[in-house]
């Protein structure tokens, strides 16, 4: 069987290094907001390019922390409405609605997945106050039509930069572009932690020492609570893992472009419909825009196809199966006709992709589906 994502072989790529780390952690006799977090926080700060980086336990906590801090410091408030894609984790809407901030759901380009920029425009009121975008699969989901409505209307830009660690937007990383940036690193994502963790960037002083504070239950001074706070912290553990990966994330995202270049090149099936990068101008693996955090094919039969795979020894993923907009959490949006959305998750699914992924099984995986 090939695995969709072979966690435990793509860890074992770091060893002895992650062995390191753990003993180095283990043994400092320190393990929350200690020196390994501060660490990973510069590095990881640095690579983004971002004055100022927060660890926290995770990547909905980083997007609940930057809204929650928003409020705080009177930016936006309960029933203020935040533009959001239709098509994606439903993390990204949780985060809204968590913090009595209604999401203004828009529809995504069919060819990319992402949001779509010129649909944006119509769906902003009185009420709207941030845009969140949502880097989807990978791929970069700015565009110079969003930076115009942010100016113009002048509303905070939220990048979800959970699946895109280390694509650019131009000359600059996703998770530097907007605002603020939420970031995850759950184990399957390409940078990875050995459990769940996450980080906040942005290049406001302000909003950060407010973040960082909301996520040690509110606190900057040990026992004196400005505000209403959660526990979200980034341990030890897991920076010192993270900064091990760190070094190598360029290459591994390199790695899985020439996975997606041989896909692309390589599978013919009619019944496939790849995915697509608008206006590209290179060879995808010469591409900065896409980290192919998700290799994500459609088909109108995407049920039976997996069936195929599976019985092929092929496992593969529907990243997702059932739209946010259609799930029982939020009933008072079922009624909503999304159909783009919907199309896209009745159609999608992920085929494997990771850095440790063979030549001989990337062959395998594209003849097996030409030959379905």
């Amino acid at each position: 069987m090939i695995k969709f994502l072979d966690l435990q072989l793509i860890n074992s790529a770091y060893e002895p290094e992650i062995s390191q780390a753990l003993s180095r952690v283990l043994h400092s006799g320190w393990y929350l907001l200690g020196d390994e977090v501060k660490a990973f926080e510069t590095e990881y700060g640095n690579f983004i390019g971002s004055r100022h980086c927060i660890g926290v336990a995770n990547g909905l906590d980083a997007l609940r922390l930057i809204m929650k801090a928003y409020i705080e410091i009177g930016t936006m408030k309960e029933g203020d409405e935040i533009i959001v894609p239709a098509n994606t984790y439903i993390a990204s809407i949780l985060a809204i609605t968590d913090n009595r901030l209604k999401p203004v759901l828009v529809e995504p380009d069919i060819n990319t997945c992402n949001i779509d920029p010129f649909l944006i425009e119509q769906k902003i009121t009185g009420r709207t106050k941030g845009i969140m975008i949502v880097h989807l699969y990978g791929q970069n989901s700015m565009h110079p039509e969003i930076q115009r409505l942010v100016e113009k209307y002048d509303l905070k830009l939220i990048e979800d930069n959970a699946q895109a660690q280390g694509c650019f937007y131009g000359e600059r990383r996703t998770g530097s572009v907007g605002h603020a940036a939420g970031h995850s690193f759950y184990p399957g994502k390409n940078l990875g932690a050995l459990g769940d963790a996450g980080a906040v960037t942005t290049d406001d002083e302000d909003l950060a020492g407010v973040i960082r504070a909301l996520g040690n239950y509110g606190s900057r001074q040990k026992y004196i609570n400005e505000y209403q706070g959660l526990n979200s912290r980034l341990d030890e553990i897991q920076a010192a893992v993270l900064r091990v990966k760190l070094k190598y994330l360029d290459a591994d995202n390199q790695h899985r472009r020439e996975v997606a270049q041989f896909y692309a090149d390589h599978i013919t099936n009619a019944s496939i419909i790849l995915p697509e990068i608008q206006n590209l101008k290179s060879e995808i693996r010469n591409y900065r825009g896409h980290i192919w955090h998700l290799f994500v094919i459609r088909t109108l039969e995407r049920d039976r196809l997996q069936r195929y795979l599976t019985e092929h020894g092929i496992q593969t993923l529907i990243h997702y199966p059932v739209p946010p907009h259609k799930q029982k959490a939020y009933q008072d949006m079922n009624a909503i006709s999304l159909p783009i959305t919907e199309q896209i998750h009745a159609e999608v699914l992920s085929l494997p992709i990771s850095p440790i992924l063979a030549q001989e099984e990337v062959h395998f995986i594209t003849d097996t589906i030409n030959a379905y």
